[in-house]
């Protein structure tokens, strides 16, 4: 015989259902709307108190509290509460990691339910006690696959979680995880930024960033004042159409457009007598093989210089006026010791010491005789400009040169094109400037090394490079390179120079309306070339320069 319930019995399952369907409706309106509070602000403190809020609307309890994990100092720190009756954030309660309920629940990712707390030895700070806690879950908070923090709601009266209370903790738990991680990265990310904001600001050099379009994305207070530019009106800007001085401009497109991996260093004279010295470096933003990495931007860092010039030209002056005054006295002096030799003959100590001192004369000599011929080309007094062909220019300063590349097992590689334009050069002096940069390559690559020459045209300029595979450069040593008397500090000071074989080199290229430049990482060898214009737009080229 089957029991039929009575309408009273229906009635109560009914009602008994219905909460519970409620109960359900209630918490998942509560998930939806935790999820939806805490992804509204990226800001850590709005984002907690919005989560605990959230949490006590859920569960019926009197307090709730946020505890955040800090690595750094190995300790889980209460960052926010709600409902509890002591304030335990203003001086943040920490717990080091390991220690404690909390130090459970981190260290094996688990909830922990807890009743009174009166005398528990569990409690890793003691004051804690004062709160009269008799009902406790502590849920751990998840982001990334760690756990980053806890959760924990309490009652001031005895009180049982039941489980899927538990469960709707859980997923509460991981979702205020995920948003305080986000909330946590992105405050880490602005202190970041205004730290390097502030950095740039302070720099006494000039710093402009392009991103991979070429469009301007970040210009430093030095470079405002500099070029006289706004920020507002120039971020997002195309570098074309960015009011820089023309210089500046061309060199920053020169690097863009070259692609190569290693800083570009130029130097821009001014028409009111400054000088700006300017390094452009590619910018990436992943760590990938060098062969496949794509610049994801450009940074130009510009410095006046023009006190540095100033300075150089003061001394310049001085040491030129010096050896015009040595010339005639040491001439006197090397005829004289000659003939105090032959006097002498060719044996004994003090013709030994005779030619020590006929050695140094000689040095000096060479060197006067640099400085001399570096006034010389100055001046452009002299200078006879034909038509020039580059490929025989490189091959016969290729002869002269290797035999001493083949003394010290080095090699030397030619990449010329079977035919080149021709540019209106001096043979004599164009000469001299390669036969520079070839000598100093090979000063300057181990025995065994390999040095390259190589000739291409680009736009309106021919370009002749000379690449080793030495010690490489530091950038700070870079901006240098072609100053007279300049040498990079380091362990190769013992070798043998004047200092201005690469002065001899920028002079040279500047009186043929060309420029020079230095493309170098340590380690990885270095790059120094010529560009030079093309016969048709010399004349163009060294008008625009006066």
């Amino acid at each position: 015989m089957v029991e039929i319930p009575s309408s009273d019995s229906l009635l109560r399952r009914n009602e008994l259902l219905s909460q519970e369907i409620r109960r359900r409706v209630d918490q998942l309106s509560a998930l939806n709307t935790v999820a939806a509070s805490v992804s509204q602000s990226l800001d850590l403190q709005a984002t907690l108190q919005t989560a605990l809020q959230a949490v006590l609307r859920v569960i019926l309890v009197d307090s709730a509290g946020i505890s955040l994990v800090d690595e750094a100092a190995s300790e889980l720190v209460l960052r926010a509460q709600h409902g509890w009756h002591h304030d335990f954030v203003s001086q943040p309660m920490r717990v080091p990691l390991g220690r404690g309920m909390s130090g459970f629940v981190v260290a094996n990712d688990e909830v922990l339910v807890t009743g009174d707390l009166t005398g528990d030895p569990r409690l890793a700070v003691p004051e804690f006690a004062d709160e009269g806690v008799q009902a406790m879950a502590l849920v751990p908070m998840h982001a990334r696959g760690r756990v980053v923090g806890i959760l924990s709601v309490m009652n001031h009266q005895p009180y049982e979680f039941a489980d899927d209370e538990i469960r709707v903790l859980r997923a509460i738990a991981d979702q205020v995880g995920v948003a305080l991680d986000n909330a946590r990265l992105y405050e880490n990310t602005k202190e970041q930024s205004s730290r390097l904001e502030a950095i740039l600001n302070s720099t006494g050099d000039a710093i402009i960033a392009t991103d991979n379009h070429g469009h301007i994305s970040l210009i430093n207070a030095t470079a405002e004042q500099l070029f006289d530019l706004r920020r507002a009106e120039i971020i997002g800007l195309p570098l074309r159409h960015a009011p820089l001085h023309p210089k500046l401009s061309a060199g920053l497109r020169r690097a863009m457009s070259a692609g190569e991996s290693a800083d570009t260093i130029f130097e821009v004279p001014l028409e009111d007598g400054r000088f700006l010295s300017a390094i452009v470096s590619p910018v990436y933003a992943h760590q990938e093989p060098e062969s496949d990495r794509q610049a994801e931007g450009w940074v130009m860092v510009v410095q006046d210089v023009t006190h540095l010039r100033k300075a150089e030209q003061a001394r310049v002056n001085f040491i030129r006026d010096a050896a015009h005054d040595l010339r005639n006295p040491l001439g006197v002096t090397l005829n004289a010791l000659s003939l105090l030799s032959e006097e002498l003959g060719a044996s004994g100590s003090a013709a030994e010491i005779i030619d020590i001192g006929l050695q140094g004369l000689n040095r000096m000599q060479v060197l006067i005789d640099s400085l001399l011929n570096l006034e010389h080309i100055e001046s452009g007094v002299g200078l006879q400009c034909k038509d020039l062909d580059v490929r025989d220019l490189i091959e016969r300063c290729v002869a002269d040169i290797r035999p001493s590349i083949i003394q010290r097992g080095q090699t030397l590689r030619v990449e010329v094109p079977d035919t080149l334009p021709l540019i209106q050069g001096d043979m004599h002096w164009m000469y001299r400037a390669l036969i520079n940069l070839l000598s100093n390559a090979h000063k300057y690559t181990p025995a065994g090394g390999a040095i390259a020459v190589c000739a291409y045209v680009q736009d309106d300029d021919l370009f002749v490079e000379v690449k080793d595979n030495g010690p490489g450069i530091p950038p700070e040593a870079q901006t240098r390179l072609f100053e007279r008397f300049y040498r990079v500090p380091g362990p190769d000071q013992d070798i043998k120079g004047t200092g201005l074989g690469l002065a001899i080199v920028k002079t040279v290229v500047e009186q043929h309306g060309g420029r020079v430049f230095v493309q170098s990482k340590v380690g990885q060898g270095s790059i120094f070339g010529m560009a030079l214009p093309l016969s048709s737009r010399r004349e163009d080229r060294r008008a625009r320069a006066s």
